[in-house]
Protein backbone atom coordinates (compact mmCIF):
# COMPACT_ATOMS: atom_id res chain seq x y z
CA UNK A 1 0.00 0.00 0.00
CA UNK A 2 3.00 2.32 0.51
CA UNK A 3 5.31 0.93 -2.17
CA UNK A 4 8.00 3.45 -3.04
CA UNK A 5 6.78 6.08 -0.54
CA UNK A 6 9.41 7.97 1.46
CA UNK A 7 8.06 8.66 4.96
CA UNK A 8 9.66 11.19 7.28
CA UNK A 9 8.58 10.08 10.75
CA UNK A 10 8.44 12.84 13.36
CA UNK A 11 8.36 11.53 16.94
CA UNK A 12 7.30 13.75 19.86
CA UNK A 13 7.53 13.24 23.62
CA UNK A 14 4.46 11.13 24.29
CA UNK A 15 4.66 7.75 26.00
CA UNK A 16 3.20 6.44 22.74
CA UNK A 17 6.71 6.93 21.32
CA UNK A 18 7.43 3.43 22.64
CA UNK A 19 5.33 2.14 19.71
CA UNK A 20 7.53 3.81 17.11
CA UNK A 21 9.83 0.83 16.53
CA UNK A 22 6.92 -1.41 15.55
CA UNK A 23 5.29 1.40 13.55
CA UNK A 24 8.49 1.88 11.56
CA UNK A 25 8.67 -1.85 10.87
CA UNK A 26 5.02 -1.89 9.76
CA UNK A 27 5.54 1.04 7.40
CA UNK A 28 8.41 -0.84 5.79
CA UNK A 29 6.34 -4.02 5.53
CA UNK A 30 3.92 -2.01 3.40
CA UNK A 31 6.72 -0.87 1.10
CA UNK A 32 7.73 2.51 2.57
CA UNK A 33 11.20 3.83 3.28
CA UNK A 34 11.42 5.58 6.65
CA UNK A 35 13.69 8.23 8.14
CA UNK A 36 12.99 9.44 11.66
CA UNK A 37 13.21 12.79 13.41
CA UNK A 38 13.03 12.88 17.24
CA UNK A 39 12.31 15.79 19.52
CA UNK A 40 14.47 16.11 22.65
CA UNK A 41 11.50 14.96 24.76
CA UNK A 42 11.09 11.88 22.55
CA UNK A 43 14.71 10.85 23.19
CA UNK A 44 13.86 10.67 26.90
CA UNK A 45 11.26 8.00 26.10
CA UNK A 46 12.85 5.98 23.31
CA UNK A 47 16.55 5.83 22.54
CA UNK A 48 17.55 7.05 19.06
CA UNK A 49 19.52 3.85 18.58
CA UNK A 50 16.29 1.84 18.74
CA UNK A 51 14.73 3.99 16.04
CA UNK A 52 17.95 3.85 14.02
CA UNK A 53 17.73 0.06 14.19
CA UNK A 54 14.04 0.07 13.20
CA UNK A 55 14.47 2.35 10.19
CA UNK A 56 18.02 1.33 9.17
CA UNK A 57 18.64 5.06 8.67
CA UNK A 58 20.45 7.64 10.87
CA UNK A 59 18.03 9.41 13.19
CA UNK A 60 17.84 13.21 13.24
CA UNK A 61 17.88 14.56 16.79
CA UNK A 62 19.08 18.10 16.06
CA UNK A 63 19.15 20.58 13.21
CA UNK A 64 22.73 21.38 12.23
CA UNK A 65 24.47 23.29 9.48
CA UNK A 66 23.46 20.44 7.18
CA UNK A 67 19.89 21.88 7.32
CA UNK A 68 18.39 18.42 7.80
CA UNK A 69 14.82 19.80 7.78
CA UNK A 70 15.26 21.18 4.24
CA UNK A 71 16.99 18.06 2.94
CA UNK A 72 14.18 15.96 4.36
CA UNK A 73 11.02 18.06 3.89
CA UNK A 74 11.91 21.08 1.76
CA UNK A 75 11.33 21.74 -1.93
CA UNK A 76 12.72 18.69 -3.74
CA UNK A 77 13.34 17.08 -0.33
CA UNK A 78 13.59 13.34 0.26
CA UNK A 79 10.19 12.85 1.90
CA UNK A 80 6.93 12.23 0.07
CA UNK A 81 4.99 12.67 3.31
CA UNK A 82 5.66 13.76 6.89
CA UNK A 83 4.08 11.55 9.53
CA UNK A 84 3.87 13.02 13.04
CA UNK A 85 3.36 9.99 15.27
CA UNK A 86 2.88 10.45 18.10
CA UNK A 87 1.97 14.14 18.02
CA UNK A 88 1.56 15.71 21.44
CA UNK A 89 -0.62 18.69 22.41
CA UNK A 90 2.59 20.72 22.72
CA UNK A 91 3.74 19.77 19.23
CA UNK A 92 0.34 20.43 17.61
CA UNK A 93 0.11 23.85 19.24
CA UNK A 94 3.61 24.83 18.17
CA UNK A 95 3.11 23.74 14.56
CA UNK A 96 -0.17 25.66 14.36
CA UNK A 97 1.63 28.75 15.66
CA UNK A 98 4.67 28.24 13.38
CA UNK A 99 6.96 27.80 16.40
CA UNK A 100 10.09 25.87 15.43
CA UNK A 101 12.06 24.87 18.51
CA UNK A 102 12.57 21.14 17.94
CA UNK A 103 13.65 19.13 14.89
CA UNK A 104 10.07 17.82 14.63
CA UNK A 105 8.34 21.21 14.59
CA UNK A 106 10.97 22.60 12.23
CA UNK A 107 10.39 19.73 9.80
CA UNK A 108 6.64 20.30 10.05
CA UNK A 109 6.90 24.00 9.21
CA UNK A 110 9.20 23.17 6.31
CA UNK A 111 6.87 20.46 4.96
CA UNK A 112 3.79 22.69 5.19
CA UNK A 113 5.62 25.50 3.40
CA UNK A 114 6.87 23.14 0.70
CA UNK A 115 3.47 21.55 0.11
CA UNK A 116 4.48 18.10 1.29
CA UNK A 117 1.52 16.13 2.72
CA UNK A 118 1.45 15.99 6.51
CA UNK A 119 -0.35 13.26 8.47
CA UNK A 120 -0.71 13.61 12.24
CA UNK A 121 -1.48 10.90 14.81
CA UNK A 122 -2.27 12.75 18.06
CA UNK A 123 -1.62 11.11 21.43
CA UNK A 124 -2.25 12.71 24.82
CA UNK A 125 -4.51 12.50 27.85
CA UNK A 126 -8.16 13.06 27.01
CA UNK A 127 -8.54 16.37 28.95
CA UNK A 128 -5.62 17.76 26.94
CA UNK A 129 -7.26 16.62 23.71
CA UNK A 130 -10.45 18.41 24.79
CA UNK A 131 -8.66 21.68 25.66
CA UNK A 132 -10.10 24.48 23.49
CA UNK A 133 -6.63 25.68 22.55
CA UNK A 134 -5.59 22.21 21.39
CA UNK A 135 -8.83 21.77 19.46
CA UNK A 136 -8.30 25.18 17.84
CA UNK A 137 -4.75 24.18 16.88
CA UNK A 138 -5.98 20.94 15.33
CA UNK A 139 -8.68 22.87 13.43
CA UNK A 140 -6.03 25.25 12.13
CA UNK A 141 -3.87 22.36 10.98
CA UNK A 142 -6.84 20.72 9.29
CA UNK A 143 -7.54 23.97 7.44
CA UNK A 144 -3.94 23.72 6.16
CA UNK A 145 -4.76 20.26 4.75
CA UNK A 146 -3.04 18.31 7.50
CA UNK A 147 -4.84 14.97 7.76
CA UNK A 148 -5.35 12.99 10.93
CA UNK A 149 -5.24 9.40 12.05
CA UNK A 150 -7.77 9.98 14.79
CA UNK A 151 -6.86 8.82 18.31
CA UNK A 152 -8.68 6.09 20.21
CA UNK A 153 -10.47 7.51 23.25
CA UNK A 154 -9.92 4.89 25.95
CA UNK A 155 -9.23 4.92 29.70
CA UNK A 156 -9.21 8.72 29.88
CA UNK A 157 -6.61 8.95 27.12
CA UNK A 158 -6.55 9.92 23.47
CA UNK A 159 -4.36 6.99 22.47
CA UNK A 160 -2.40 6.94 19.25
CA UNK A 161 -4.32 5.43 16.33
CA UNK A 162 -3.75 1.82 15.40
CA UNK A 163 -1.05 1.13 12.83
CA UNK A 164 -3.63 0.10 10.22
CA UNK A 165 -5.38 3.47 10.52
CA UNK A 166 -2.10 5.38 10.29
CA UNK A 167 -1.06 3.43 7.18
CA UNK A 168 -4.46 4.03 5.59
CA UNK A 169 -4.15 7.80 6.08
CA UNK A 170 -0.59 7.78 4.74
CA UNK A 171 -1.74 5.87 1.67
CA UNK A 172 -4.62 8.31 1.12
CA UNK A 173 -2.26 11.27 1.46
CA UNK A 174 0.18 9.87 -1.12
CA UNK A 175 -2.24 8.32 -3.64
CA UNK A 176 -3.84 10.31 -6.47
CA UNK A 177 -7.38 11.14 -5.34
CA UNK A 178 -9.03 9.83 -8.50
CA UNK A 179 -12.28 9.16 -6.60
CA UNK A 180 -12.41 12.46 -4.70
CA UNK A 181 -15.94 13.80 -4.42
CA UNK A 182 -17.57 10.39 -4.94
CA UNK A 183 -19.69 8.36 -2.54
CA UNK A 184 -19.42 4.60 -3.01
CA UNK A 185 -21.41 1.90 -1.24
CA UNK A 186 -19.66 -1.43 -0.59
CA UNK A 187 -21.14 -4.65 0.77
CA UNK A 188 -18.92 -7.20 2.52
CA UNK A 189 -18.97 -10.55 4.25
CA UNK A 190 -21.72 -13.06 4.81
CA UNK A 191 -25.34 -12.51 5.72
CA UNK A 192 -27.15 -14.63 8.29
CA UNK A 193 -30.69 -15.99 8.01
CA UNK A 194 -32.32 -16.86 11.32
CA UNK A 195 -33.84 -20.29 11.91
CA UNK A 196 -34.57 -19.88 15.61
CA UNK A 197 -33.15 -17.59 18.34
CA UNK A 198 -29.88 -19.57 18.29
CA UNK A 199 -29.37 -21.08 14.84
CA UNK A 200 -28.67 -19.41 11.51
CA UNK A 201 -27.99 -20.19 7.88
CA UNK A 202 -24.82 -18.53 6.61
CA UNK A 203 -21.67 -19.14 4.54
CA UNK A 204 -17.87 -19.01 4.78
CA UNK A 205 -17.30 -15.46 3.54
CA UNK A 206 -15.02 -13.52 5.91
CA UNK A 207 -15.56 -10.01 4.54
CA UNK A 208 -11.82 -9.51 3.97
CA UNK A 209 -12.23 -8.67 0.29
CA UNK A 210 -15.11 -6.25 0.80
CA UNK A 211 -13.29 -4.44 3.60
CA UNK A 212 -10.13 -4.26 1.48
CA UNK A 213 -12.16 -2.78 -1.38
CA UNK A 214 -13.72 -0.18 0.91
CA UNK A 215 -10.27 0.76 2.21
CA UNK A 216 -8.82 1.03 -1.31
CA UNK A 217 -11.68 3.30 -2.40
CA UNK A 218 -11.05 5.53 0.63
CA UNK A 219 -7.34 5.65 -0.20
CA UNK A 220 -8.28 6.90 -3.69
CA UNK A 221 -10.29 9.73 -2.14
CA UNK A 222 -13.84 8.37 -2.00
CA UNK A 223 -16.35 8.68 0.82
CA UNK A 224 -17.33 5.09 1.55
CA UNK A 225 -20.35 3.45 3.14
CA UNK A 226 -19.65 -0.15 4.18
CA UNK A 227 -22.68 -2.40 4.62
CA UNK A 228 -21.82 -5.55 6.56
CA UNK A 229 -22.17 -7.52 9.77
CA UNK A 230 -18.67 -6.72 10.90
CA UNK A 231 -16.58 -4.28 12.91
CA UNK A 232 -16.44 -0.51 12.71
CA UNK A 233 -13.57 0.69 10.52
CA UNK A 234 -11.65 3.94 10.25
CA UNK A 235 -12.09 4.36 6.50
CA UNK A 236 -15.86 4.07 6.03
CA UNK A 237 -19.23 4.79 7.56
CA UNK A 238 -20.60 1.41 8.62
CA UNK A 239 -24.19 0.27 8.25
CA UNK A 240 -24.46 -2.92 10.27
CA UNK A 241 -26.89 -5.50 8.94
CA UNK A 242 -27.42 -9.21 9.46
CA UNK A 243 -29.92 -10.66 6.98
CA UNK A 244 -30.18 -10.44 3.21
CA UNK A 245 -33.34 -8.33 3.53
CA UNK A 246 -31.58 -5.90 5.89
CA UNK A 247 -28.62 -5.59 3.54
CA UNK A 248 -30.90 -4.98 0.57
CA UNK A 249 -32.88 -2.27 2.37
CA UNK A 250 -29.68 -0.58 3.58
CA UNK A 251 -28.15 -0.62 0.09
CA UNK A 252 -31.24 0.75 -1.60
CA UNK A 253 -31.29 3.63 0.86
CA UNK A 254 -27.53 4.31 0.84
CA UNK A 255 -27.49 4.25 -2.96
CA UNK A 256 -29.81 7.25 -3.15
CA UNK A 257 -26.84 9.64 -3.11
CA UNK A 258 -24.15 7.18 -4.22
CA UNK A 259 -21.99 7.31 -7.32
CA UNK A 260 -21.49 3.53 -7.42
CA UNK A 261 -22.23 0.27 -5.62
CA UNK A 262 -19.72 -2.56 -5.24
CA UNK A 263 -21.48 -5.73 -4.10
CA UNK A 264 -18.73 -7.90 -2.62
CA UNK A 265 -20.86 -9.61 0.04
CA UNK A 266 -21.75 -13.29 -0.13
CA UNK A 267 -25.48 -12.80 0.35
CA UNK A 268 -27.60 -15.74 1.43
CA UNK A 269 -29.46 -17.32 -1.48
CA UNK A 270 -32.11 -18.82 0.78
CA UNK A 271 -34.01 -17.83 3.89
CA UNK A 272 -36.29 -19.70 6.25
CA UNK A 273 -39.28 -18.76 8.38
CA UNK A 274 -37.69 -18.28 11.78
CA UNK A 275 -39.48 -19.62 14.85
CA UNK A 276 -39.64 -17.75 18.16
CA UNK A 277 -38.38 -20.57 20.39
CA UNK A 278 -35.34 -22.80 20.19
CA UNK A 279 -35.88 -25.89 18.05
CA UNK A 280 -35.19 -28.90 20.25
CA UNK A 281 -32.29 -31.07 19.14
CA UNK A 282 -32.36 -34.81 18.71
CA UNK A 283 -35.30 -35.08 16.33
CA UNK A 284 -35.36 -35.18 12.53
CA UNK A 285 -35.95 -31.73 11.09
CA UNK A 286 -36.71 -30.31 7.69
CA UNK A 287 -36.69 -26.66 6.67
CA UNK A 288 -38.68 -24.98 3.95
CA UNK A 289 -36.27 -22.59 2.26
CA UNK A 290 -37.33 -19.65 0.15
CA UNK A 291 -34.98 -17.92 -2.31
CA UNK A 292 -33.90 -14.41 -1.36
CA UNK A 293 -34.18 -11.61 -3.94
CA UNK A 294 -30.96 -10.65 -5.70
CA UNK A 295 -29.50 -7.49 -4.20
CA UNK A 296 -28.03 -6.13 -7.43
CA UNK A 297 -31.36 -6.63 -9.21
CA UNK A 298 -33.21 -4.78 -6.45
CA UNK A 299 -30.74 -1.89 -6.42
CA UNK A 300 -30.79 -1.69 -10.22
CA UNK A 301 -34.58 -1.48 -10.17
CA UNK A 302 -34.46 1.34 -7.62
CA UNK A 303 -31.53 3.16 -9.27
CA UNK A 304 -31.51 2.52 -13.04
CA UNK A 305 -28.42 4.64 -13.79
CA UNK A 306 -26.19 3.69 -10.86
CA UNK A 307 -22.83 2.09 -11.78
CA UNK A 308 -22.77 -1.35 -10.14
CA UNK A 309 -19.86 -3.76 -9.72
CA UNK A 310 -20.77 -7.32 -8.72
CA UNK A 311 -18.78 -10.31 -7.49
CA UNK A 312 -19.39 -13.82 -8.80
CA UNK A 313 -17.97 -16.78 -6.86
CA UNK A 314 -18.06 -20.22 -8.47
CA UNK A 315 -16.64 -23.67 -7.87
CA UNK A 316 -16.04 -24.15 -11.58
CA UNK A 317 -12.27 -24.45 -11.24
CA UNK A 318 -11.03 -22.78 -14.44
CA UNK A 319 -11.15 -19.35 -16.07
CA UNK A 320 -13.33 -20.39 -18.99
CA UNK A 321 -16.04 -21.64 -16.65
CA UNK A 322 -15.75 -18.54 -14.45
CA UNK A 323 -16.09 -16.32 -17.50
CA UNK A 324 -19.13 -18.23 -18.76
CA UNK A 325 -20.84 -18.00 -15.36
CA UNK A 326 -20.10 -14.32 -14.81
CA UNK A 327 -20.76 -12.69 -18.18
CA UNK A 328 -24.57 -13.14 -18.20
CA UNK A 329 -24.75 -10.91 -15.11
CA UNK A 330 -23.32 -7.97 -17.04
CA UNK A 331 -26.15 -7.83 -19.55
CA UNK A 332 -28.90 -8.83 -17.12
CA UNK A 333 -28.15 -6.14 -14.56
CA UNK A 334 -26.20 -3.65 -16.63
CA UNK A 335 -23.00 -3.98 -14.63
CA UNK A 336 -19.99 -1.71 -14.99
CA UNK A 337 -17.86 -4.81 -14.55
CA UNK A 338 -17.92 -8.08 -12.62
CA UNK A 339 -15.26 -9.65 -10.40
CA UNK A 340 -15.22 -13.42 -10.81
CA UNK A 341 -13.28 -15.76 -8.54
CA UNK A 342 -13.19 -19.33 -7.36
CA UNK A 343 -15.02 -19.99 -4.09
CA UNK A 344 -11.88 -21.61 -2.66
CA UNK A 345 -10.49 -18.14 -1.81
CA UNK A 346 -13.28 -17.42 0.68
CA UNK A 347 -11.68 -16.61 4.03
CA UNK A 348 -8.13 -16.80 2.64
CA UNK A 349 -5.61 -13.96 2.50
CA UNK A 350 -4.55 -14.68 -1.09
CA UNK A 351 -6.92 -14.49 -4.04
CA UNK A 352 -7.15 -14.67 -7.81
CA UNK A 353 -9.90 -13.01 -9.81
CA UNK A 354 -11.01 -12.01 -13.29
CA UNK A 355 -12.21 -8.45 -13.87
CA UNK A 356 -14.72 -8.79 -16.70
CA UNK A 357 -16.20 -5.82 -18.52
CA UNK A 358 -19.05 -5.50 -21.05
CA UNK A 359 -16.59 -5.35 -23.95
CA UNK A 360 -14.76 -8.54 -22.98
CA UNK A 361 -15.70 -11.29 -25.43
CA UNK A 362 -13.38 -14.03 -24.16
CA UNK A 363 -11.20 -14.86 -21.19
CA UNK A 364 -8.07 -13.40 -22.80
CA UNK A 365 -9.76 -9.99 -22.87
CA UNK A 366 -10.16 -9.90 -19.07
CA UNK A 367 -7.87 -8.44 -16.45
CA UNK A 368 -6.45 -11.15 -14.18
CA UNK A 369 -5.43 -10.11 -10.66
CA UNK A 370 -3.55 -12.51 -8.39
CA UNK A 371 -2.03 -11.89 -4.98
CA UNK A 372 -3.32 -10.65 -1.66
CA UNK A 373 -6.76 -9.11 -1.33
CA UNK A 374 -5.29 -5.64 -0.98
CA UNK A 375 -3.88 -5.96 -4.50
CA UNK A 376 -7.28 -7.03 -5.83
CA UNK A 377 -8.97 -4.17 -4.00
CA UNK A 378 -6.57 -1.63 -5.48
CA UNK A 379 -7.19 -3.01 -8.96
CA UNK A 380 -10.93 -2.70 -8.45
CA UNK A 381 -10.60 0.89 -7.19
CA UNK A 382 -8.41 1.84 -10.15
CA UNK A 383 -10.79 0.20 -12.62
CA UNK A 384 -13.81 1.93 -11.08
CA UNK A 385 -12.00 5.29 -11.22
CA UNK A 386 -11.41 4.82 -14.94
CA UNK A 387 -14.98 3.71 -15.56
CA UNK A 388 -16.51 6.66 -13.69
CA UNK A 389 -14.32 9.14 -15.55
CA UNK A 390 -15.12 7.62 -18.94
CA UNK A 391 -18.86 7.64 -18.19
CA UNK A 392 -18.76 11.21 -16.91
CA UNK A 393 -19.59 10.11 -13.35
Amino acid sequence: MLEGVNVALGVSGSIAAVKVVELAHELQRHGAKVRAVLSPAATNIIHPWAVDFATTEPVITEITGAVEHVELCGYDGWADVLLLAPATANTAGKIAAAVDDTPVTTCATTALGAGIPVVMAPAMHEPMYDHPGVLAALDTLESWDVTFAEPRIEEGKAKIAREEAIITELARATTPDSLAGTHIVVTAGATKERIDPIRILTNRASGKTGRAVARALYVHGADVTLVHDGPDVDYADVLRVETADEMMAACREAARDADALISAAAISDFTADAVAEKIRSGSPLSLDLEPTPKLIDAVREAHPDLPIVAFKAETAGDDEALFAAATPLIDRVGLTFVVANDASVMGADETRALLIGPADERVDDCTVVAGDKTALARAIAARLSTELVSSGG
